[in-house]
């Protein structure tokens, strides 16, 4: 976010854990002991036909590049390898017999890049887990059958264009129906696929480095609906609407409208205070309200900040304090850095009433210690923790990138990603295309290449400065924010480029900044506010 007039990015001043579930299964199952479920008696064990893939690939049916192979292995003389295409995951898929109303667990040992693994036809939420690590892991996942449901089917799969991954003995932990299971009769995946225009020899967004000579094919990311927070935290509870509207809010004067907290518009859910600074501890934040600031606005105390802070919250807003912009200089790169951030802030979140934390590291991110950092400070929070962030475009063209990776890597806490689709130039979409900033198109399809790549639609928003004054490019007006927000939500009000699905979800829109909003006579909050509290 910047500081001055016509920079290039935003400047700054100096119920029961899967794993016990299973073991519990097991051991009831060893004793020949029962469990009772939806009124019936059935022994409870493993429900998977061939699930360590020591028989081939008997009781499967899959699609792709798939066989049982002897080495690697997690366990016993098999396993499944399988090689995604560029129009195919490579799925295998079991149908099971189950009885309604009843617990089970599923759960399976893989390896490789974007190995998933859920089941479907639950007459429930459908869950699904996924991972992409190099070396044997378990994923783990729970469901409960609806009324009415007598089998599911199980998959694995991997992603478009990827390298093989490997599975291994997967389980259905449960009581086993009555239905005759037999293997599903299509292994359709739920995930998108790629349209015509997506070619095998188009480099996937993941592994793709953002130039002329590759472009990254639009189905090459993993869908939202196969790619679900980690199991094991609570799912976030921050109490927003299901749109929202996010703002920067300026701790320094840089020739827009200085404002006090309290004068921040009322349309914004979400104000981001802009920035913590960084202590001589790698990876320790301290937050000291701008004396020129305040100065400028006739005095602004640290007791009427917090009052503000509290009159926000009243107000049914979260407030949380940026880390980062153009010039920070906070680093999180080794375990002692993560636990100093975790608990720095922590005690600036006890000391002001901040709701969260906003990640804006304009100067290189360690995704694996900011990730560990920010897990321990929601921890620490608790279930109402609000995570944002707002990386730089680049930050967000490839899974591949350390700014990708560390949304992907807090999935589980993160509320909302609101990328800055402006100071970039032009670049590439979802379907390859290259399209030019400050345009529909542009921001419609990097939105579409940020949820195919791992994120759930409601935690993707749209960046944009609130008028050119803000930003050195990439500006758009209110009406251009409403129809991209339009057409990614409904398929209405597109460009030239359409989604290649409605997401209704779509969080909402973010920008920089609310200083440079009231600047521009509030356009920004009062158009796209109305229109993002309006949507559906």
């Amino acid at each position: 976010m910047a500081r001055t007039l016509q920079q290039p990015s935003h400047r700054r001043r100096n119920k029961f854990p899967a794993v016990l579930a299973t073991a519990t299964a097991l051991a009831l199952a060893g004793t020949g002991l029962a469990l009772s479920a939806g009124g019936a008696n059935a022994a409870v064990g493993n429900l998977v036909n061939n699930g360590g893939f020591d028989s081939g690939l008997s009781g499967w049916t899959c699609t792709g590049s798939t066989a049982a192979v002897s080495t690697p292995v997690h366990s016993g003389s098999g396993a499944l390898a399988a090689t995604p295409g560029a129009g195919d995951t490579a799925e295998c898929t079991q149908t099971v017999s189950v009885l309604p109303n009843t617990a089970y667990t599923l759960n399976g040992w893989v390896q490789g890049q974007y190995v998933y693994l859920g089941a479907r036809g639950t007459g429930g939420t459908d869950p699904s887990t996924w991972s992409a690590q190099s070396a044997w892991n378990q994923l783990n996942t729970t469901f409960t059958t609806g009324a009415n449901t007598t089998s599911v089917t199980l998959y694995v799969h991997g992603w478009y264009g990827q390298p093989t991954y490997y599975a291994d003995d997967i389980q259905l932990i449960g009581p086993g129906g009555t239905a005759t299971p037999t293997p599903s009769a299509s292994a359709t995946s739920a995930s998108p696929k790629p349209s015509a225009s997506a070619s095998a020899s188009a480099s996937p967004s993941q592994s793709a480095s953002p130039s002329a000579s590759a472009s990254p094919s639009q189905s090459a990311s993993p869908s939202a609906s196969n790619s679900p927070s980690p199991s094991g935290s609570p799912t976030p509870n921050t109490g927003l609407p299901k749109h929202v509207l996010t703002g920067y809010w300026q701790n320094f004067d840089n020739g827009s409208t200085v404002q006090r907290l309290r004068d921040v518009q009322s349309a914004y859910d979400i104000i981001a205070v802009s920035f913590a600074d960084a202590t001589t501890t790698q990876g320790g934040i301290s937050f000291t309200l701008d004396p020129a600031l305040a100065t400028k606005l006739g005095g602004y105390t640290d007791a009427d900040f917090k009052a503000d802070i509290a009159a926000k919250h009243a107000a049914g807003k979260k407030v949380v304090l940026s880390i980062g912009g153009q010039n920070g200089a906070i680093s999180v790169a080794s375990s002692a850095a993560a636990t100093a951030f975790s608990d720095s802030a922590y005690k600036l979140i006890q000391q002001y009433g901040f709701d969260g934390i906003d990640v804006d590291l304009e100067n290189g991110v360690n995704a694996t210690y900011m990730s560990q950092a920010l897990h321990t400070l929601q921890a620490k929070v608790g279930s109402g923790f609000v995570l944002t962030m707002a990386p730089e475009t680049i930050g967000m063209y490839s899974t591949a990138g350390a700014y990708f990776q560390l949304a992907l890597a807090t999935k589980d806490i993160l509320t909302v990603v609101n990328t800055q689709f402006y100071n970039s130039g032009g670049m590439n979409g979802c379907d390859g295309k290259v399209y030019t900033q400050g345009t529909i198109d542009f921001i419609t399809a990097q939105v579409c290449t940020h949820i195919q790549g791992g994120l759930r639609p409601d935690q993707v928003g749209i960046g944009v400065p609130a008028s050119t004054k803000a930003a050195g490019g990439g500006y758009v007006n209110s009406t251009v924010v409403n129809n991209a927000l339009d057409c990614l939500a409904t398929g209405n009000h597109c460009g030239s480029f359409v989604p290649p699905a409605k997401w209704p979800t779509i969080r909402g829109a973010m920008t920089w900044s609310t200083n440079w909003d009231a600047n521009n006579g509030n356009d920004f909050s009062n158009n796209v506010g109305a229109f993002v509290r309006g949507m559906q």
